[in-house]
């Protein structure tokens, strides 16, 4: 059953709702599953999160901030993702190599292929099996996020048009991977959207 499955989309576009309801489902469905996120999972790969969402971080340059992720990417996997894998769980994750690729690759203008090279020495050739991306326009996403009670973080408070960049740049990467991505229809309700996950869940774990 060891399968490695992300979940993308732009800020806003209700990941971690899904996440939650198609973690309640496969518990029902009594799947062995892991559900970990990005960045952070552990306890060092945290830490490092707090650095990289930090609003009192703006003088953060750009470069950096794709480190910082492709560090805690590789200490979460050490800690987290590669155990699991091994002991032949299914493991899913909120956020993975995409997000580097489409924020700091993309968004930050730092390159694609640039971030790709950085996080190929963290990941060790390890991608994703599948990768459900919401989709959900950026202008949709930030009225979510303004409705929201939870506290934004430095990237909530990008402008509009670097989230539509962000957006561009996931479009671009899944043009170039298409057999690794289901499109999920994010202006579904959430119920919708967990049984068309979890249906495809389920198809590939047979």
């Amino acid at each position: 059953m060891s399968k490695f499955i992300t979940f993308e989309g732009c800020d806003g576009c209700g990941k971690t709702t899904v996440l939650k309801l198609v973690s309640e489902e496969l518990s029902k469905r009594n799947i062995d599953f892991l559900l970990t996120r990005e960045p952070g999972g552990s306890k060092i790969a945290e830490q490092i999160r707090n650095i990289i969402l930090d609003k009192k971080n703006i003088e953060e340059d750009s470069r950096t901030e794709a480190l910082l992720y492709a560090a805690s990417r590789r200490q979460h996997l050490t800690d987290v993702v590669l155990p699991a894998l091994e002991k032949g769980k299914l493991v899913l994750s909120d956020r993975y190599i995409d997000s580097s690729l489409a924020y700091q690759g993309y968004a930050r203008g730092i390159g694609i292929k640039e971030v790709m090279s950085i996080n190929a020495f963290a990941i060790n050739g390890l991608m994703p099996d599948v990768t459900f991306f919401l989709d959900l326009t950026p202008e949709e996403g930030l009225k979510r996020i303004a409705s929201r009670s939870r506290e934004s973080d430095r990237l909530d408070k990008e402008k509009l048009a670097f989230h539509q960049k962000v957006y561009e740049g996931y479009k671009i990467i899944i043009k170039d991977d298409p057999k690794r991505f289901v499109i999920i229809d994010a202006k579904k309700t959430p119920d919708e959207e967990t049984k068309e996950i979890v249906d495809k869940i389920m198809e590939i774990i047979k």
